[in-house]
């Protein structure tokens, strides 16, 4: 949940529904001229009995029923982060949290981003130790893939 560039990034699809310009509350992105204002899904096999369903959100607020509605049935989240406003990633840990899924940390790294050291960000978002962070460029396929490669490996051994 967050940006929409890392679902868009591997496998088949995912395509933005809609996107429009003037993109709200663009405080620390530069370059950025449009979001997705609904929903992007994909679909990555990773082999013949693991298939990963990826659905996009904006990072809004406003998106916080699309969310809730999202993490029933979900067996995990990646959270893709800005690291220049971290603050806002609290509502979306705190409803992850509140629904029992296991989750991991993409900082997403691109232009102009500070860059900040895994336990930098596990400090300021208070994170368990067993919680993955890593770095991504949520716009380069074979970094977004390895952010989800993080997750997977995370829910499999939370399940063996």
């Amino acid at each position: 949940m967050g940006d929409q560039s890392a679902a868009d990034a591997p496998g088949t699809g995912p395509h933005p529904l809609e996107q429009r310009p003037g993109v709200p509350d663009l405080r620390g992105v530069t370059g950025k001229t449009t979001t997705t204002v609904a929903l992007d899904f994909g679909r990555l096999t990773l082999s013949d009995d693991l298939v990963l369903y990826l659905f996009g959100t904006p990072g809004q607020q406003r998106f916080m029923q699309l969310w809730e509605d999202m993490a029933r049935g979900a067996l995990g989240a990646l959270l893709l982060v800005d690291p220049a406003r971290l603050e806002e990633t609290f509502p979306v840990i705190d409803l992850i949290e509140g629904y029992g899924l296991e989750y991991a940390i993409a900082v997403n790294c691109f232009d102009s981003a500070p860059v900040y050291e895994e336990a930098e960000v596990r400090e300021a978002l208070d994170l368990l130790p067993d919680t993955p962070v890593v770095h991504c460029d949520a716009r380069d396929q074979q970094s977004s893939a390895k952010a989800l490669i993080a997750l997977v490996r995370h829910l499999l051994d939370r399940t063996s």
